[in-house]
């Protein structure tokens, strides 16, 4: 359980980090950018959401086969197909949680009063001091919701988590899918404890999480 453990906080925290370094940029376009493609972009990065996770786990592993065109090119270029290893497992549970990264912060750029912008733009400061001066600091509260709610999803993802990776103890075996394997195995008590633990970790994590929002609201 442990081991299994280990991969789920592995992966929690690396699918936080590689999510919100994607998809910030793409919620500034949705919030202030003006382009052909805009829907088309809110509405793929919303298919995740509408997808059975076990049904975007099938065309993944469609994506990523050595046949297709990605998987050929992925093994080409180092030497394995994501699919089975820890490599894919993160890489696709960063696609299933884009729309937990991206929406929370679209919303709360969106929420940033314009009034601030101008007036930096009025004292001379550039787009990107402004971004980083005015738009961000008030934009942090939906930036750590958006991490809050990565991190928690991904600890409890097992569709697209089995589909992709597979069932690999120390490699991609997560706690919930530890849980599914006792489970199957009539062990309930070790399902229990994993189940448990996997709720203590959860709740621990969205309340310093919690902790966090209201220091930066004060």
């Amino acid at each position: 359980m442990v081991e299994a453990l280990f991969v789920s906080l592995k992966l929690s925290f690396a699918t936080t980090f590689i999510t919100l370094i994607i998809v910030f940029p793409l919620a500034l376009a949705l919030a202030y950018g003006s382009f052909k493609g805009k829907l088309i972009l809110e509405a793929l990065l919303t298919l995740p959401l509408l997808l059975p996770p076990t049904v975007l786990g099938f065309y993944l592993i469609l994506a990523f086969s050595p046949n297709s065109p990605v998987g050929g090119l992925l093994e080409e270029l180092f030497g394995t197909t994501p699919l089975f290893n820890f490599w894919g497992l993160l890489l696709g549970s960063v696609i299933y949680s884009l729309p937990f990264g991206a929406f929370p912060i679209r919303d709360a750029l969106r929420s940033v009063d314009r009034r601030y912008i101008y007036t930096s733009y009025l004292f001379g400061y550039s787009k990107l001091e402004t971004l980083f001066r005015v738009i961000i600091p008030n934009a942090k509260e939906g930036i750590i919701t958006a991490a809050a709610l990565v991190f928690a999803h991904t600890m409890g993802e097992f569709g697209v988590v089995l589909m992709v990776g597979g069932n690999i103890p120390g490699e991609t075996r997560t706690l919930s899918v530890y849980v599914y394997d006792e489970v199957q195995a009539l062990n309930y008590s070790q399902a229990y404890r994993a189940s448990l633990t996997l709720l203590a970790v959860s709740v621990l994590s969205l309340s310093l999480i919690l902790l966090l929002r209201r220091r930066v609201r004060r």
